[in-house]
């Protein structure tokens, strides 16, 4: 929750990244609040009363995957939220013309997520969420001590220029500081 709360208002990508593990560590736990709170509420070097708040806050999200049958697989609705959200700005942005380089390390990200989405059968549902979704899927085999190969890692590297600019552009439209 606390490292959800920062990475939310510093960089909505690395959050929708952070808020997809978290999901899969409910998964890895088998959504066993006692497991949960043993081998991650537990870890956080917090008061006691910031404890039981991050422990609410995962019982909150077993109670929402559990409703909104996510056990297995999927997203939360919020958190597919927010992926549709920044697909909108994308769209805003590059509606725009306003910012010549982002469009440059889109349209160079932009074949790469075409051939990703081919390889995995329709990664996304555009492509922000297939982006998204490369990143991932490369955070969980490097986490898996698994080989990730040279391609790979050029096109993440394509992946990432192009949302970070995107992640950049969005905190600067929500605080204000950028019009569209």
């Amino acid at each position: 929750m606390l490292i959800a709360r920062q990475k939310r208002k510093e960089n909505i990508v690395e959050y929708i990244l952070y808020m997809w593990q978290v999901e899969d560590l409910i998964r890895a736990h088998q959504f066993d609040m006692a497991r949960i709170r043993e081998n991650i509420v537990d870890k956080f070097d917090s008061k006691n009363e910031e404890r039981e708040e991050i422990a609410g806050w995962y019982e909150n999200l077993i109670l929402m995957m559990e409703r909104e049958n996510v056990r297995k697989s999927g997203h939360l609705q919020i958190n597919r939220n927010q992926v549709n959200d920044l697909y909108e700005f994308h769209l805003l942005v590059m509606k725009s013309g306003q910012f010549p380089q982002y469009d440059m390390h889109f349209r160079q990200a932009k074949p790469f997520i075409d051939e990703f989405s081919a390889k995995a059968g329709g990664a996304g549902e555009n492509d922000v969420e297939t982006s998204l979704n490369a990143l991932y899927g490369v955070l969980l085999l490097k986490l898996k001590g698994e080989e990730v190969t040279p391609g790979t890692l050029a096109s993440v590297k394509m992946f990432s220029q192009f949302l970070a600019h995107l992640a950049h552009y969005y905190k600067q439209y929500e605080s204000g500081k950028l019009e569209l």
